[in-house]
């Protein structure tokens, strides 16, 4: 017996009904599933074999989160309109849960980003600056908070001083979110087999606006150099606010995140469907 986890999107209808449907054929052959009411369990999925993500792009991003922490496998099934991370399309489900109950499939490794930040300054109780921790599966990403204005960012790699950028934001992406965000700012799109940290800067205003590729051994602290606050947004959502003397760092995570495929998959190919490259 199988323990299948459902991560639906809450407000799309047909992703529900088709948990429901799925949900049904799997507890007819003796499986267990588990399937919340909002979408989204609370807590990582200990004991889970499969976490099956209904919905778009985002709701994969959280299905994502919640998967590394307890080691599970994810397969995704695209509701939304791109679908880079997804593996199958909705009357695939059934197909593709068959598949995975006789090990009939492959895991594909993509890398994940530890995003930690800190506040420089002490709490209103005199308790010294705060700390948090993400995870992110496509980018994390400094931007302005100012209409108008640029934000100042200090930038160091392994602790060695590089440069401090002028711009909009500053982008740091995983090779698979190099087709995300980072695409549209000009960064390079990367194979989602390498392992690379990209950083890029968004609407530079400094003579030195090209993106750099990091060795995934290498990590980014930026420091906010003020004047003007930022804030920190991981997999699109807002995570923290920043002022001046703020940190976060960026690093490759310890281990990847594991996607069900059932066959090689073929990135260029993906890239010509979604881009409508024709031949020239």
């Amino acid at each position: 017996m199988s323990t299948i986890a459902f991560l639906v999107h809450p407000r799309r209808p047909d992703a529900i009904a088709l948990a429901a449907d799925a949900s049904r054929w799997l507890e007819e052959r003796g499986h267990k599933v588990l399937m919340p009411a909002d979408g989204t369990p609370a807590e990582p999925l200990d004991g889970v074999d499969l976490a099956v993500s209904l919905g778009g792009d985002g709701t994969m991003l959280r299905t994502v989160n919640l998967a590394w922490a307890a080691g599970v496998p994810v397969l995704g099934v695209n509701l939304g309109r791109l679908g880079y991370l997804t593996e199958v399309e909705p009357a695939g489900l059934q197909a593709a849960l068959e598949r995975f109950l006789s090990g009939d499939y492959a895991l594909e490794d993509r890398m994940m980003l530890e995003v930690a930040w800190k506040t420089a300054l002490a709490d209103t109780a005199g308790r010294g600056g705060s700390r948090g921790s993400s995870l992110a599966l496509n980018e994390a990403v400094v931007e302005k908070t100012v209409p108008g204005h640029t934000i100042r960012l200090t930038a160091t790699i392994s602790r060695r001083p590089f440069v401090t950028y002028a711009a909009d934001g500053l982008l740091v992406a995983t090779p698979t979110g190099s087709t995300a965000y980072n695409l549209s700012v000009r960064g390079p799109i990367l194979s989602p087999c390498l392992r690379a940290i990209v950083v890029a800067p968004i609407s530079p205003h400094m003579l030195f606006d090209r993106p750099l590729v990091l060795d995934p051994a290498e990590w980014l602290e930026l420091t906010v150099a003020g004047p003007r606050p930022g804030v920190l947004v991981v997999d699109g959502r807002t995570t923290a606010p920043l002022e001046t003397g703020d940190t976060v760092t960026c690093r490759a995570a310890d281990r990847p995140v594991r996607l069900v495929t059932f066959g090689p998959r073929d990135f260029h190919s993906i890239l010509r469907a979604r881009f409508h490259l024709a031949d020239r």
